[in-house]
This record gives structure tokens, C-alpha cells and sequence, in this order.
């Protein structure tokens, strides 16, 4: 089964309220390694808006309230593998960021995944069932909303009925850029976090049904601290690869085959230091 893997921007204000994208994020989002793109609104000048549309074949804009290009729709729903994904920038939002109003478009759109912007802050959500993601702002573009905005995206890579939610953060732009890592399955309530950022980037509805793996195997007896020792290292050995294999590799694919071979190899070497 293939991985669609799906990229979300929002907020980019180029040249109006950023001078440009951060290198970071510049150097990982090049042609031809995302399947789609969905651009959530107020991208900013043409050249970011080409920029953008290069980045992959099958690319989609919806309106923001500050956007030039004046014939892009204010929101509308793509169809991409077993998800079907709803878009607003969120200006129409009020309260901003409102969830129960978000639910309103979401059902207008009959979508599985509602992705919106403005907030220039990265969310992750469900509700009844349905999964709610902002991606906040692309290049940490300045907000009278957000004392302090962050540069951020959201990428999904879609297999089947799973979805799993990478969210790249670079709060400080003199060290490398965070990835979280949350998984969902379509039609459920449940968020699990495989890797956590930080809790004010993350927001759940229903806290009690996210199972973060960090806490697992916290409380073991003195004979289970070198199992756990391993886990560390295998969880090290699996965002390093998802950090830097997710977008760089030509193939999304050998993404989750590189990540077997390196936890298979882990085992084989801990195996013989236990004999």
C-alpha cells in the first residue's frame, strides 16, 4: 500500500510581514518528494505562490483575507487516498480557532480531515471523530493575534485508514527544527504520540485517549532498566530517520522500510550483548 504524503502551509505574509521562509524549512520542502500540497491562505507575493506550486504536481490554495490573488475559492474539500480533506483559511472563524464552529465547515464539507490557518499557531484536534489540524505559520510571519509566532508546517503521510502527523516546529532559529510525531486512524477519536514537541503545541479534545510511548515503561523493576535503555535508543534510531528520510528520500515508501531495518538491527545487536 502506498504513502500519500500531504503538506500544509499557512500564513506565509511574503514580503508583507516575513522577509522569507527559513533555510531549514527551504532545504527539506524541494519538488517532487511530496505527493500534494495544500496551501491554507495569505501565502503573500507571486514568487512564494510559484515556490509553492513547484513543490508538487497536485497542489491546492484557498483564500485569506490578505491574499492578492482574488479568484482562489474560500474553501473547498480534495479527495486524497481513503481521506477526504476539507479547507478554510479560518479569518471566517469567530471565535478564531473555534472548534465548534470549525465542526459547522467540517460538516458542510463532509470531510474526514478539516485543515485551517490564521491562528499562526499549530494545532491538532479531534472531535467527534474527526481530526482537526492547523499547520500555523510557514515562516513565523508576525501576527497582532500571537505575541510570538513560530515557524511551523504540518506533514501527513496518508497509508490506508492510518494517518500519521508530522509537525515541524523551529522555535529557535539558531538550532535545528523539531518534528513531532502523532498517529490517527480515520473515523476515531484517538490521537497517539509517538513523539511530543511540547504540550502548548498540541491540543486535544479528549486528553485521556492519547497514549504518549515516553511514559511507557517508566515504572520497571531494576531488571527491566536495560530494556528500557533499548527502547531510548530505538526511539532516537526512529526520529532520526523520520527526520531525515521523510521528505529527502525519492521513494515515501522505504521511509517506514529504512525504520524496520534500523529497529531490526538494533535487536540483532542487543541480542549478542545479552549472550
Amino acid at each position: 500500500m502506498s504513502t500519500e504524503l500531504v503538506l500544509l502551509v499557512s500564513d506565509i505574509f511574503i514580503p508583507l510581514r516575513s522577509p522569507d521562509i527559513d533555510t531549514q524549512f527551504k532545504s527539506i520542502l524541494v519538488p517532487n518528494k511530496i505527493q500534494h500540497v495544500l496551501c491554507l491562505g495569505n501565502i503573500g507575493n507571486q514568487e512564494t505562490y510559484d515556490w509553492l506550486h513547484g513543490l508538487s504536481g497536485d497542489f491546492h490554495a484557498i483564500k485569506g483575507d490578505y491574499d492578492i490573488n482574488k479568484n482562489l475559492p474560500e474553501k473547498k474539500a480534495v479527495q486524497i487516498g481513503n481521506y477526504r480533506i476539507g479547507m478554510i483559511h479560518g479569518h471566517q472563524i469567530i471565535p478564531m480557532g473555534d472548534l465548534e464552529i470549525l465542526a459547522n465547515v467540517q460538516r458542510e464539507l463532509d470531510c474526514d480531515i478539516l485543515v485551517s490557518g490564521y491562528t499562526h499557531q499549530l494545532s491538532i484536534n479531534t472531535k467527534e471523530n474527526k481530526l482537526y489540524l492547523n499547520p500555523g505559520s510557514l515562516s513565523g510571519s508576525l501576527s497582532p493575534m500571537v505575541e510570538d509566532s513560530i515557524p511551523s508546517f504540518i506533514l501527513i503521510a496518508l497509508q490506508g485508514e492510518d494517518a500519521t502527523i508530522f509537525s515541524y516546529v523551529l522555535s529557535d532559529k539558531n538550532k535545528k527544527f523539531e518534528v513531532g510525531q502523532i498517529e490517527y486512524f480515520r473515523g476515531n477519536n484517538e490521537l497517539k504520540i509517538v513523539k511530543q514537541i511540547g504540550d502548548e503545541n498540541i491540543n486535544n479534545e479528549n486528553e485521556n485517549n492519547i497514549n504518549n510511548e515516553n511514559n511507557i515503561n517508566n515504572e520497571n523493576n531494576e531488571n527491566n532498566d536495560n530494556e528500557d535503555k533499548n527502547i531510548l535508543e530505538k526511539d532516537e534510531k526512529k526520529e532520526n530517520i523520520e527526520q531525515n528520510e521523510l521528505i529527502q528520500n525519492n521513494d515515501p515508501n522505504s521511509m517506514l522500510q529504512n525504520q524496520s531495518e534500523e529497529i531490526k538491527e538494533a535487536e540483532n545487536k542487543d541480542e549478542k550483548m545479552d549472550e
